[in-house]
């Protein structure tokens, strides 16, 4: 069993002094996922796209990246954040059991600060907690949050509930040393896209030991692995039924044999319907669960709205504080308005900092690309 001081973890900073994202693949990066397709890359780039692939595995990670263009930053206020990478949150040495940091140089209030972890997606399939940091980095720099992202075994090496196990084993090994990095134990944000809005929902309305979800991953047994807001971008809440909700210009079967839920629950999705309701939020939903912020685009051809349209009227019925927000005219992410950051930051402020009149938003609204 390996054992953490935060003097050691603090020690690797200096390691990682360079490693903030260049902007450019936080732009590309369209739906958030840590990884760039070949799709996301300018056209005029693509030529290099096998080059800088150096493992032949059909994306480009953050690192692949930053081996080919650099480490230099010169955003305002990327230099107020320290990125701690690869962390063995498990102690096990797996490489999927590693979460990076992301601590403020220059808090902005007093006392323990809040913390927002982001869980990657990929359909449970694809990417990496190494480029997580840039879908929070500018909370961080605000100087109000601790930053981790976390990684998690993908379908290729296990199937469901390890998925959860693992964050909830990264969220046991964060409260643990919560303390000893400026940060409130208390207080803890959970934050995906797709896949990952999915866990990210998982941990909100699957919190405690009892949903027999909790898992002996890591050090940490006993520690709670409940958390005290979730956002979820875009995920899937009910596995059952997203084949029947699908539009009629869907890209995914989500019932077929190889489709990401199957895959996810290793078989025909259909013929595990078990195993389909422990992996579906709707399933966990009670009036224990902490707010909730749902952001999914009206046309999502992976995902369908549907799946958040059910999610959020379960959390009504059951009195969950939440806010819905539909994105009128997005699809599976790749949003690039602004407004939808500014919802994002408010829910937070409102719910971890109790700053009332900056942090109110509706239960339900609705965003209009392109206007």
């Amino acid at each position: 069993m390996i054992r953490y001081g935060i003097a050691t973890i603090l020690a690797a900073a200096a390691a990682a002094a360079a490693s903030s994202a260049d902007d450019r693949f936080d732009r590309w990066d369209r739906n958030h996922d840590g990884r760039l397709v070949r799709q996301e890359v300018p056209e005029g780039l693509r030529p290099n796209f096998d080059r800088v692939d150096r493992n032949a595995d059909g994306f480009i990670d953050l690192e692949e990246h930053l081996l080919v263009i650099g480490r230099s930053d010169e955003r305002p206020g990327s230099a107020r954040v320290r990125v701690i990478p690869d962390i063995d949150y498990a102690g096990d040495g797996n490489p999927r059991h590693r979460l990076t940091l992301a601590l403020p140089l220059e808090p902005v209030v007093e006392g323990l600060l809040p913390i927002i972890v982001y869980i990657h997606g990929g359909a449970w399939m694809e990417g990496d907690h190494r480029g997580g940091v840039a879908a929070i980095r500018s909370l961080v720099a605000s100087g109000r949050f601790v930053g981790a992202s976390i990684g998690y075994r993908l379908t290729g090496e296990a199937g469901w509930p390890a998925q959860i196990h693992d964050c909830k084993a990264a969220i046991r090994w964060i409260r643990s040393h919560a303390a000893g990095l400026g940060a409130d134990p208390a207080k803890i944000a959970v934050m995906g896209h797709s896949a990952g809005g999915h866990l990210s929902a998982m941990l909100g309305v699957a919190g405690a030991a009892e949903n027999g979800l909790e898992g002996d991953v890591g050090p940490h047994a006993g520690v709670s692995s409940r958390v005290a807001v979730a956002i979820n971008f875009f995920g899937p809440s009910d596995l059952l039924s997203m084949q029947s909700q699908m539009p009629e210009n869907g890209v995914i079967q989500h019932d077929a044999p190889d489709s990401p839920e199957s895959r996810l629950l290793r078989g025909p999705l259909q013929s595990r319907p078990d195993q389909a309701r422990s992996a579906s939020p709707r399933r966990f939903v009670d009036a224990s669960d902490p707010p909730m912020l749902l952001i999914h685009g009206d046309r999502d051809r992976l995902i369908p709205f549907a799946q958040s349209v059910d999610l959020a009227a379960d959390l009504k019925q059951a009195g969950v504080e939440h806010v819905f927000v539909e994105v009128a005219g997005g699809g599976h992410g790749g949003f690039g308005d602004p407004r939808i950051d500014e919802v994002v930051r408010r829910f937070l402020l409102h719910h971890l900092h109790q700053m009332h009149d900056d942090g109110n938003v509706p239960e339900s609204m609705v965003i209009k690309l392109g206007e």
